[in-house]
């Protein structure tokens, strides 16, 4: 197995390995270490059953399903990410960390590469850690106070499930789903504090209105993606990454008008963050 950095800030290709063989401990611990130092590592020319991409994410995990949109059928924490030719938004085309409404968001998530367009449809990411680290010692000390509130109906991001809930939706699925975060957390294995906002689910700071947060989480969410905090990454068919939600986002680029883009994922269940 070979480990490969993509670029300064996170990220990492494994080249050597067969995602679909059963793997000793040692090879599954290898990768876990690899995915913690590098916050999103990714795999080439995989093939894949839907049982044996579960066998993997269960390898690192505990699968969840996705709380808006049904599973495969047989395989209901396998979700559907898919973009068809007529339609313009892609599914999560914002930068965002998984679902942090919920009161336990997914530690991880798995995407599968099954059709691509010719070009376009890249995945960004960011390091979380960077950001945190990089702002100054008087906004760290404000910003480790304080708690923000995430919420699944900001605007900008239901846009993007419209078409997938129209096909796909669930029928038990709530009109909105809030949590508490932290907007600084610790990370549970790694024990490094990574920032915890996004601009796709954070909607204020507990105790605060939308009009006092707005100026603070703008400038956030403008400084957690800066280009020198990310990586982007190129799918080709049988691609998989695997990212940390705690301390990564990502934002799948919205280039391929006109094409079919259909992936694959797996979230794992996560703690509450703390």
């Amino acid at each position: 197995m070979e480990i490969k950095k993509i670029a300064g800030a996170l990220g990492a290709e494994v080249s050597g390995v067969d995602l679909a063989r059963e793997f000793d401990p040692a090879t599954i611990d290898a990768i876990r270490r690899a995915w913690l130092e590098h916050c999103v590592i990714f795999f080439r020319e995989q093939s894949l059953t839907s049982a044996q991409f579960m066998a993997l994410a269960e390898c690192f995990g505990t699968p969840v399903e996705y709380p808006f949109v049904k599973g495969l059928p047989g395989f209901p924490c396998i979700t559907p990410v898919v973009k068809l030719e007529h339609e313009r938004a892609n599914f999560g085309g914002i930068w965002h960390s998984d679902t942090t409404y919920l009161s336990e968001p997914p530690m991880g998530t798995l995407l599968f590469a099954c059709e691509l367009p010719p070009v376009g449809g890249d995945t960004l990411f960011a390091n979380q850690y960077l950001a945190y680290e990089t702002l100054s010692d008087g906004l760290r000390q404000t910003l480790d106070g304080l708690v923000a509130i995430s919420s699944s109906a900001k605007a900008d991001v239901s846009k993007t499930r419209e078409d997938r809930l129209k096909t796909d939706g669930r029928a038990d699925a709530k009109r909105e789903y809030t949590a508490e975060q932290p907007v600084v957390r610790t990370h549970p294995e790694t024990g490094r504090r990574a920032l915890y906002v996004n601009v796709a689910h954070t909607a204020h700071f507990k105790g605060w209105s939308e009009q006092e947060s707005a100026p603070l989480l703008n400038f956030l969410f403008q400084h957690q993606t800066k280009p020198e905090f990310t990586c982007r990454f190129n799918w080709r068919a049988g691609s998989i990454a695997l990212w940390d939600n705690r301390c990564a986002q990502h934002n799948p680029v919205n280039d391929y008008h006109g094409f079919r883009r259909v992936m694959h994922r797996i979230t794992l269940a996560g703690d509450r963050p703390r």
